[in-house]
């Protein structure tokens, strides 16, 4: 038996006959204590609802749960992991609620408007092929703030690297621009690839995103558009690259040199640009 009272992960995974599929982007942390670590990454979990997007044999479920998370609400599309879970659940009684689906027809901002008061955390180990993606929609939401209180998610180390840069470094991009745009962003830990089953080729890290009370203003798919088209083409010239939405013209208006290109822009620039548009 585990601390929790649970049995070791590796025992659930035989007994249940869940292999990790490539094709869901799974890859399993069974290792409790560093799924212990990535709960306590995501601060106090005392009174919180925290959603969890592919919690899979339940390692990072059983961690949250511990640790003292009011309600967890996980989302799961593989169908064979599901009796798993439900084993925590009874284990846990009213505190898990488990949601058979696919993560991006999810509404989080409904669910999280059911959680009944308290704050709202999303944690989560998120399946590769869907996590980027499901950061953007986080990170892009209409209402701000938003209905979370705190991100911590973990992805490959070189999209962690993209979500924490800063102008003039190689991995700055868009999602940079947007994430430092809503929120302070760091990297709290790496997690090496034999902690997982299958291990993955890349180091993984755990990424805590917080909102900004009141980033700069700007119209969301406006700035989506700005910094597709300036990071598209990022070794040309910004009067190249954004030339479809008003080229040198534009750049004057916001006060920005035509020939600079786009990883040389700041957040505040690419707000500037965005509100010139």
């Amino acid at each position: 038996m585990s601390a929790d009272g649970l049995p070791p992960l590796r025992a659930v995974i035989e007994r249940h006959g869940l292999q990790a599929k490539k094709a869901l982007g799974q890859n399993f942390l069974l290792d409790l204590n560093l799924t212990g670590k990535v709960a306590r990454a995501a601060g106090d979990l005392t009174g919180a609802t925290v959603i969890e997007v592919g919690p899979g044999p339940g390692g990072l479920t059983r961690a949250l749960l511990f640790g003292g998370a009011r309600r967890v609400i996980a989302i799961e599309r593989d169908e064979r992991c599901l009796e798993a879970l439900v084993e925590i659940s009874n284990h846990y009684p009213g505190r898990l609620e488990v949601i058979a689906g696919d993560a991006l027809k999810t509404d989080f901002a409904a669910l999280a408007g059911a959680a009944r008061g308290g704050p709202v955390k999303i944690v989560a180990n998120l399946p590769y092929n869907i996590g980027t993606e499901l950061l953007i929609r986080w990170l892009t939401v209409t209402e701000w703030p938003p209905f979370y209180t705190s991100m911590t998610l973990m992805f490959q180390r070189e999209v962690a690297e993209r979500i924490v840069a800063h102008p003039g470094s190689d991995a700055y991009g868009r999602l940079g621009v947007l994430a430092g745009w809503r929120t302070e962003a760091k990297i709290a830990f790496d997690v090496p690839p034999q902690a997982f089953t299958p291990p993955p080729k890349v180091t993984s890290s755990v990424v805590h995103l917080v909102p900004r009370a009141s980033p700069l203003s700007a119209e969301v798919k406006k700035l989506g558009r700005v910094t597709e088209a300036a990071f598209g083409q990022r070794r040309k010239m910004l009067r190249q690259s954004v030339k479809s939405l008003g080229g040198e013209a534009l750049l004057t208006r916001a006060g920005i040199d035509p020939t600079r290109r786009a990883e040389t822009l700041s957040v505040e620039e690419f707000v500037r640009l965005t509100n010139a548009v």
